[in-house]
């Protein structure tokens, strides 16, 4: 087994994390580039990451979230926000980024500029805002994975109330919406129902299907 699976393997969605624990900022630091560096469609990367360690903040949070103590006990709260619609502007701003970190410009990509850009606007905002929200899963993904590789423990959470994290965050007026959290930290000594349990999942022959 590789080290990343012995991780995955490790890992669980922690139900209990030891408050007194806060994950160091390198360590941090190199779980949010993970997800910074997360491959989306089109390279669109339409979401963006919100790292809350206000404690005020996260309490408010923890009342719109079933009262989950993680949301509060963690050492770092994750929110991911999805763009609220895939515009125009937007996509500019990506294709327009591109051709300046690549500092030229592809005539095959300024046509599949143009032909996304029709692929949103018949889409409409909200096929837009779930196109994006999917992406934002990506990223989910993998801020678990590279929390693992660092022995860190996560556990992602849809268990909230979008609109009143909205309004918490103020993300309505950065024209985002949150789509789920990621609460990182160390588990308790303690207390964690779950944590010596055996990780349950489907094996190969009724998961996997090879076509040759």
């Amino acid at each position: 087994m590789s080290v990343l699976n012995e991780r995955l393997e490790w890992r669980y969605a922690t139900k209990k994390f030891d408050a007194t624990k806060s994950v160091p900022a390198e360590t941090l630091e190199r779980i949010l580039e993970a997800v910074r560096l997360t491959p989306t469609s089109s390279g669109l990367q339409p979401f963006e990451l919100f790292v809350v360690s206000n404690a005020d903040i996260r309490a408010k949070i923890r009342a719109v979230a079933w009262d989950q103590a993680q949301v509060t006990d963690c050492s770092h709260l994750l929110v991911f926000a999805a763009w609220d619609d895939i515009t125009a502007d937007r996509i500019h701003m990506m294709f327009d980024l591109t051709n300046d970190v690549r500092g030229f410009k592809n005539e095959g990509w300024e046509s599949y500029r143009q032909m996304l850009l029709g692929i949103a606007a018949d889409r409409g905002t909200e096929a837009n805002y779930q196109a994006a929200a999917r992406q934002a899963y990506i990223g989910l993904g993998a801020a678990l994975i590279a929390a693992a590789f660092e022995e860190v423990d996560a556990t992602p959470m849809e268990g909230f109330d979008p609109a009143a994290v909205d309004d918490i965050l103020d993300l309505k007026s950065k024209n985002l919406r949150s789509v789920v959290m990621l609460p990182l930290g160390y588990r308790a000594a303690e207390g964690d129902w779950l944590v010596n349990l055996k990780k349950v999942r489907r094996g190969r022959d009724s998961f996997l299907t090879e076509i040759n």
